[in-house]
């Protein structure tokens, strides 16, 4: 049938029509590739943070050690990939061979992959690159050109948060001195973690490569009781209080101060200094968190002597009342070990794999119950836990009337929560058994001193580390007598494409701006004199259409192309898996690092989000040929490409093709 030519043209227009009346939104990203032609926005290189860097409390610049891991950033120096890798990481956390055990890395959860398939394992490879530096040697070392200020800071403290703020005060030209009341630095690390999750020998070496940056130590000593605060305020220019929360939350139920109820960490701390070596035939736990778990498999493993003596029961040993051998020559059975958590198994707060872990290995968990008493024998010994079942009535949970029942049990250990010991310090309580801070981690009211870790909030070791490089920064601007300022809404360590250039020997021109008559003056050649002035694309005193805004933005996977991601199942490392007999007696480590190869097949599964890994999609997709790469001679990581203005017609293919987000369409806006 013929076709009037104003109908065909009526129809050719509905045809090429982008939008239909009323509709603004494409309805797909092929729609906005191919029926896409020119706009007045060209490509713009923005560089964001990831959401596995947003989600670390320590602030690890994360998807820059994977990308080095991988082969994109290459190392500078002649230092091996290990090595450059492992320096990034610990710019922000100097423990990865600890922390890549015994996070329960927040940053996999956040993982932008887990939208593809599944995480990337980023504590592999963090636990691979802990454990190359130590076979190595790797050691730390004061930046060149940094020059002593001759301020010093006294550390409250050597746990995770004193000796990261330590570190970081080094690093800056600040004199430490860490004060500690224990034998041993290490705090959470080494009192409240087993040995078997943490080696004492990786913790040591990596305690250690901190201590040598020149670090003063006074252990045994605690503030407050050997020496005052007010002494240590005339002898140093600032204060950092990172005393953690070593002392446990004793059961708020009457018959709890029965000798055998003990707190968690009153039970590992006398199990890592090496005095508790058996426990009774029934131990009962309550808690959910993992430090609820630690208990529970420490008891498993440690077991029970059937013919101890009343002098040897755990209680005394845990008091540090007596410290006996017998359990070194008397046979051990296993405990029985029961777990009760107020939340529902799958709801606990412990790790999912320490939960899954602790079944395997025959310790039973009771979720959805609450302990209400304890029962107590006429000795004054306790011999059960009374427990209810929970309900939820008006959106609160409440005690089910009749549902009491004992739990009969040699052994009660209360792992519902820490507190700070504040003897000798009793007026930086805030009435809620901790210290309060403002955003610089600066006490409130008390200039000059400073405070992080468990003592401001009991979180992750992570956390503490993650306090500890915070207040350091704090800290440093104070003893310069600077003023604090405001904290980056995204507060981590960033890439930094500038001191990348650098590195590279492509370091910004100094910009220097002429006069209106000077431009007079060389009229004809101003383009060569003030590219500032007039266009700056060829400009060498700034990095060209580039902004940064990892300090406010964490992007997400929708702003990815996540087509470019094939399936790629994750490198897992192994890890011992024990049954309820072999359990016992058990104290080696379960968990192996990943090997040289499979840890660079793992980095490769990161996405990179927020930053270029050099795929060149945008430069393969340009249908005008006006995304390029950069000369080898000038580019670096972030630097791979760029765009050449003459040519481009806005189509945005190129930001619709980044996989990771780096390209957005915002010159002219």
């Amino acid at each position: 049938m013929s076709v009037s030519p104003e109908e065909m043209n009526k129809n050719q227009a509905r045809t090429f029509r982008r939008f239909k009346d009323g509709k603004t939104q494409w309805r797909s990203w092929q729609d906005k590739i191919f029926k896409a032609d020119n706009s007045y926005k060209c490509p713009e290189y923005v560089l964001s943070t990831p959401p596995c860097q947003g989600s670390c409390p320590a602030g690890e610049d994360i998807r820059g050690y994977l990308n080095i891991v991988r082969g994109v950033e290459k190392p500078v120096g002649g230092v091996s990939m290990q090595e450059y890798a492992w320096r990034r990481l610990t710019s922000a956390n100097p423990f990865p061979s600890v922390m890549g055990r015994v996070c329960p890395a927040p940053c996999e959860s956040g993982c932008n992959r887990n939208e593809v398939d599944d995480f990337v394992g980023i504590n592999s490879v963090e636990h691979y690159l802990g454990e190359y530096a130590i076979k190595n040697n790797l050691k730390f070392s004061v930046p060149e050109g940094i020059q002593k200020s001759g301020k010093k800071v006294a550390i409250i403290g050597g746990g995770p948060a004193g000796l990261s703020v330590a570190y970081q005060l080094t690093l800056k030209g600040h004199s430490c001195t860490i004060f500690d009341e224990h034998e041993l630095l290490g705090g959470m690390m080494r009192y409240g973690i087993p040995g078997f999750r943490t080696p004492r020998d990786v913790l040591d070496a990596e305690i250690q490569r901190v201590i040598d940056l020149g670090i003063e130590v006074k252990l045994n000593v605690h503030i407050g009781k050997d020496i005052t605060l007010d002494q240590i305020k005339k002898d140093y220019d600032a204060i950092f209080m990172g005393m953690g929360a070593q002392a446990g939350r004793p059961l708020p139920i009457p018959g709890a101060e029965a000798p055998n109820v003990v707190t968690a960490m009153a039970f590992l701390r006398a199990f890592n200094d090496g005095r508790l070596q058996h426990v009774g035939k029934r131990v009962v736990v309550i808690g959910g968190g993992d430090t609820s778990i630690d208990v529970a498999t420490v008891a498993r493993r440690l077991g029970n002597i059937k013919s101890a003596n009343p002098a040897d029961r755990p209680e005394h040993i845990i008091a540090g009342q007596v410290a006996h051998d017998v359990a070194e020559v008397s046979a051990k059975e296993g405990a029985e070990v029961i777990l009760c958590s107020r939340s529902a198994i799958e709801k606990m707060n412990a790790s999912k794999h320490e939960v899954e872990e602790a079944l395997a290995e025959g310790i039973e968990i009771r979720g959805g119950i609450t302990p209400v008493s304890v029962v107590v024998g006429a000795d004054g010994r306790a011999t059960a836990l009374r427990v209810a079942a929970l309900e939820t009535v008006g959106g609160k949970q409440v005690v089910k009337v009749g549902s009491e029942y004992d739990i009969p049990a040699d052994l009660i250990v209360s792992a519902i929560g820490q507190a700070v010991d504040f003897t000798g310090l009793e007026g930086f309580n805030n009435g809620k058994g901790l210290i309060s801070a403002d955003k610089h981690y600066q006490v409130p009211g008390q200039q000059g001193i400073f405070v992080g870790g468990d003592v401001l909030r009991p979180h992750l070791l992570t956390t503490a580390i993650g306090h500890g490089r915070i207040a350091a920064d704090s800290i440093h601007h104070y003893l310069n007598g600077e003023e604090l300022g405001k904290r980056p809404k995204v507060d981590v360590a960033y890439f930094d494409l500038l001191r990348k250039e650098m590195e590279a020997g492509l370091s910004p021109e100094e910009y220097h701006s002429h006069s209106k008559e000077e431009i007079k003056k060389k009229e004809g050649t101003v383009k060569e004199i003030d590219l500032g002035v007039r266009g700056s694309d060829k400009a060498k005193f700034g990095v060209h259409n580039f902004e940064n805004r990892s300090d406010k933005y964490v992007i997400p996977s929708a702003e990815l192309f996540l087509g470019h991601f094939p399936f790629t199942p994750r490198n897992k490392r192994s890890f011992v898996t024990l049954t309820a007999e072999q359990v016992l007696g058990h104290f080696k480590e379960r968990l192996e690092a990943l090997d040289d190869k499979t840890v660079v097949v793992e980095a490769k599964r990161c996405m990179s989000c927020g930053l270029c890994f050099e795929c060149d999609n945008c430069v393969i997709y340009c249908p005008q040929a006006a995304v390029f790469k950069v000369k080898k001679a000038q580019a670096t990581t972030g630097r791979y490409v760029d765009t050449d203005y003459a040519k481009c017609v806005g189509c945005h293919i190129c930001a619709d093709v980044c996989p990771t987000g780096y390209i957005k369409m915002g010159m002219g806006d």
